[in-house]
């Protein structure tokens, strides 16, 4: 039997934020796949389409700064199809479309906040929640997303310099509640900057980290930061991609956004994104399989 990789697409009413976090699900399904549109993105996938027979685990992916979960479509889709149902929120207030939050505690706060939602949304989703495995939620987050991540598994963090304004004002802690479901974080060039000594401690979980050799934004010392502030850094498997650059592990942008002065379309000189991709897809659906245990076989 042929998988397709199914999608559906709804909103999720955050309420203390006062505002509507769109969202994605693809998933392992039976049907026939066309191309669709999701902004200037296209991806080939079969909407509404009815799950395959099976539970799968659910993944939670967390975009950057300004950005949309459409750049990790290609992750996502490999992982729909490889048996996980993919959550793909739109952090409002934060995203291409809505950055209006950008450097806010508010959005340090709402972040984590569009995780538990999410989950909460797709176990109440009819159609998809008899088929979300009970064994936990792995989030993967780049970049902000990173700390996204962090954050809702458990990360106690504090405003930074661009949240306070004030140069004089001192760091404050954003109020999250951590989700218990999460089981295991996906780290793609993580941002760290507000978290201090010791509020990683609480972060118990498995987690993979790739960063780019060559990323200007957030580079390898925040990988460092995380593996020396967890409570287990046996936990962490960490590995520097060669030539990567802070966009490394985003999908390939449409040619139309592909120009020197759209940095995330943009690899340092002699560095192709995808050809990083099988080997990365690999490994992180491999690290899932492990630390989601029992992942049944799609179909």
């Amino acid at each position: 039997m042929n998988l397709s990789c199914g999608c559906r697409v709804s909103k999720v009413h955050d309420a203390v934020q006062g505002a509507d976090i769109p969202l994605a699900v693809l998933y392992p399904a039976l049907g026939e796949e066309h191309t669709e549109h999701f902004g200037p993105y296209s991806l080939d996938v079969a909407s509404n389409a009815a799950p395959a027979v099976g539970t799968y685990p659910l993944v939670v992916i967390s975009h950057g700064h300004s950005g949309t979960p459409w750049a990790y479509r290609q992750l996502a889709k490999h992982l729909a199809l490889s048996g996980f149902i993919v959550a793909l929120p739109a952090h409002t207030g934060n995203t291409r479309t809505d950055n209006s939050l950008a450097g806010t505690a508010a959005n340090l706060a709402n972040r984590p906040r569009h995780i538990t939602l999410t989950i909460d949304a797709v176990l109440a989703d009819a159609t998809l929640a008899p088929h979300v495995s009970r064994n936990g939620v792995a989030v993967i987050g780049h970049s902000i997303g990173g700390y996204t991540a962090l954050a809702a598994a458990g990360g106690l963090p504090w405003t930074g310099p661009y949240e306070r304004k004030n140069s004089n004002a001192l760091p404050e802690p954003v109020p999250v509640t951590p989700d218990a479901r999460i089981r295991s974080l996906v780290l793609l060039n993580p941002a760290t900057f507000w978290f201090i000594a010791g509020s990683l401690r609480p972060v118990q979980v498995p987690i993979l980290i790739r960063t780019g050799e060559k990323d200007d934004v957030t580079p390898i010392e925040h990988a460092h930061k995380i593996i020396e502030g967890v409570a287990e850094p046996s936990l962490v498997e960490h590995k520097d991609i060669p030539g990567g650059g802070h966009f490394a592990f985003m999908s390939k942008f449409p040619p139309e956004m592909t120009r020197p002065n759209f940095k995330p379309s943009q690899d340092p000189e002699g560095f192709d994104r995808e050809s990083i991709q099988p080997a990365l897809f690999a490994d992180v659906t491999a690290f899932l399989r492990r630390t989601l245990c029992d992942t049944p076989a799609a179909g």
